[in-house]
């Protein structure tokens, strides 16, 4: 995974936080939706960069 791809997962996770908690204690049920959906897309971003690098693994495996 690529520095720049980790890093934007990690800021889409963690504003996903930041809307989850702020929905939370203004008791904004769609706003903590909100937040947690954001969570979810970067962890679902970053599980498919982690697979796609598993990919290149078997690749320069096999080259060998």
């Amino acid at each position: 995974m690529g520095a720049t791809d980790k890093a934007k997962n990690m800021a889409e996770d963690m504003g996903g936080k930041a809307k989850e908690a702020v929905g939370d204690l203004t008791d904004n049920e769609r706003l903590e939706a909100e937040g947690q959906r954001d969570q979810a897309e970067a962890d679902l971003k970053q599980r498919g960069e982690q697979l796609k690098d598993a990919g290149e693994d078997v690749k320069d495996a096999f080259r060998g």
